[in-house]
């Protein structure tokens, strides 16, 4: 086998399945159900820390208290932080006292992942932002719905093409386009700078 074999391009074909699954409109029907299922956790959960004590007042004393928990390590048992990294950084937050604006970070990032995932927005940046806070949620310790939803969140990701054909991705992803293929309102954008470019 030689050099200019190994290096040669080669693409592996999905099988139909997949290719329906993750790329076809025919499956939106089934990333709606899981779309408003995980948008409605991510809502439920934000707007439960928007009335509750301790989020948004009391300068994130509830987050505070939460990280406090977690970086505990008990005499017998196991610590709930797993990694030693983690618990450097959340005490590190602790020490500098994040909690105080990272709460708002926390409790607006539910309730807009939430959101976006309801009405089909950008379903493939909600879902990934809502992933990275499952994981971090699990690092932490906490188990719970986190799998699950992390779980969901990587396949909304996956079928990122078509999990928000019902909804505004429908039309939204059509104008905005993506960086390997822009978009009409990028393709506008770009050639209205090329006229003015011009005529300079």
């Amino acid at each position: 086998m030689t050099l200019r074999t190994l290096t040669r391009n080669v693409e592996f074909p999905d099988p139909p399945f997949i290719r329906t699954l993750f790329s076809s409109t025919l499956a939106a029907p089934l990333w709606l159900v899981i779309r408003f299922y995980v948008g409605w956790q991510w809502l439920t959960s934000g707007w439960g820390k928007v009335d509750g004590d301790g989020w948004l007042n009391q300068d994130g004393a509830a987050l505070q208290g939460f990280w406090e928990r977690i970086v505990q390590e008990p005499e017998v048992g196991r610590p709930p932080i797993a990694f030693g990294w983690y618990r450097d950084f959340i005490q590190f937050m602790l020490d500098n006292e994040w909690y105080t604006w990272f709460a708002w970070i926390i409790v607006w990032g539910e309730v807009l992942v939430g959101i976006a995932l309801i009405v089909g927005a950008l379903t493939g940046v909600a879902a990934l932002f809502g992933a990275v806070m499952n994981f971090n949620f699990m690092l932490a310790g906490t188990a719970s719905t986190n799998p699950v939803l992390f779980l969901f969140a990587v396949l909304l990701l996956l079928a990122w093409k078509v999990s928000g054909y019902i909804g505004i991705d429908r039309w939204l992803l059509p104008a905005l386009g993506t960086p390997w293929s822009p978009g009409a309102v990028i393709r506008r954008r770009r050639g209205k700078d090329q006229e003015a470019e011009a005529v300079e």
